[in-house]
């Protein structure tokens, strides 16, 4: 009896650790699939899907930076100074403009402070939006639909060639490649001259 109770304790230890990273790296830990709300209800099936706006046109960072970023409020009001400018749900988008004060939009897709991470060096080597943004036109609230922890960036890392695609086709949320995804990524390896790091100092500095 007393041997079992001790052999308990030694294991909650062992237990309680895998438990826990566990669920660091389930869904509840990443906090996966779980909509955002907004200061302002955006819904990117009507901007994206129905309108055709373009990530980059809102997210040019991306393609500049390591922050895709938000548009200023200025380039919202571009459409809705014309369109649906007295909808109450654009108030605070007409209030931030005219106050000059940015809206207050709630992150979606968070990394450890102690990760560095670029966006423009994965755009420019051929990793699509929807690659770790997944289908952003179907969302009428914007959710994260990859773990995005270590173990699954090392993964693309180790072997990127099944998720890359020609720079053209970077922002298009529907695009697929004609025949062999793997072969069509080593053509895009050898063009872009991909050469994933996996050294700790890549994203830890």
């Amino acid at each position: 009896m007393i041997r079992g109770v001790l052999g308990l304790m030694a294991g909650l230890p062992v237990v309680g650790t895998v438990g826990l990273m566990l669920m660091a790296r389930s869904p509840l830990g990443t906090s996966a699939f779980e909509p955002v709300q907004q200061p302002v209800q955006f819904d990117h099936r009507h901007h994206v899907g129905d309108e055709g706006i373009g990530c980059r046109y809102c997210h040019e960072g991306a393609w500049e930076g390591p922050f895709a970023g938000v548009p200023p409020t200025s380039r919202c009001m571009g459409c809705h100074a014309q369109i649906w400018n007295e909808s109450s749900l654009l108030a605070p988008v007409r209030e931030s403009y005219f106050q000059d004060r940015p809206i207050p939009w709630n992150r979606v897709h968070r990394l450890p402070h102690f990760t560095f991470f670029n966006h423009s060096i994965h755009v420019h080597k051929g990793v699509g939006c929807v690659s770790c943004h997944g289908r952003v036109d179907q969302m009428p609230l914007v959710q994260q639909v990859v773990p995005l922890t270590m173990g699954w960036c090392l993964e693309c890392h180790r072997d990127p060639a099944p998720h890359l695609r020609p720079l053209e086709h970077i922002a298009d949320m529907t695009w697929r490649p004609a025949g062999d995804a793997r072969e069509v990524g080593r053509r895009v390896m050898q063009a872009l001259q991909v050469s994933p790091r996996t050294e700790c100092t890549t994203c830890h500095r």
